[in-house]
């Protein structure tokens, strides 16, 4: 038995190009997603947001200055009140005042939120209806 072999003649040579039609797909692809994602993020609805500023209060003399130390401890005016209830019944004798005095609460930066909101829900209980944060600005740069 005779065994047949192709020709070798140049008819069979290797294809030396590289097929660029794949790597157009993809690129065509990836445009077109472009093309669409790219409206959606730079079109939003026009909003007028806050600006930064920098306000000095003045406080009054009449005004209630609250302080929350790290441990929790409650100041009122440098003075320390011994317990929630305390504070309470304080602040319970300034709110029927006319006009009715602000409290400025100033709270650690490393005391617990719950020790400024136990703070904060005193002067609820007690009627205070003005109620403000004194915070140090970040530095320049920050």
């Amino acid at each position: 038995m005779a065994m047949n072999l192709p020709a070798t003649g140049g008819e069979e040579q290797a294809v030396s190009t590289i097929n660029t039609t794949p790597l157009v797909d993809v690129m065509l692809v990836l445009l077109i997603i472009f093309l669409i994602t790219i409206p959606v993020v730079t079109h939003t609805i026009p909003v007028t947001l806050p600006k930064e500023t920098n306000i000095v209060r003045v406080t009054k003399p009449e005004n209630i200055n609250i302080s929350v130390n790290r441990e929790g401890d409650i100041f009122w005016n440098e003075q320390r009140v011994p317990s929630v209830n305390a504070l309470v019944d304080r602040l319970k004798k300034v709110s029927p005042l006319v006009p009715q005095p602000e409290v400025q609460i100033r709270g650690d930066g490393g005391a617990r939120y719950e020790y400024v909101g136990k703070v904060v829900f005193a002067c609820q209980r007690a009627g205070i209806v003005k109620i403000g944060f004194i915070t140090e600005p970040p530095p320049r740069g920050g």
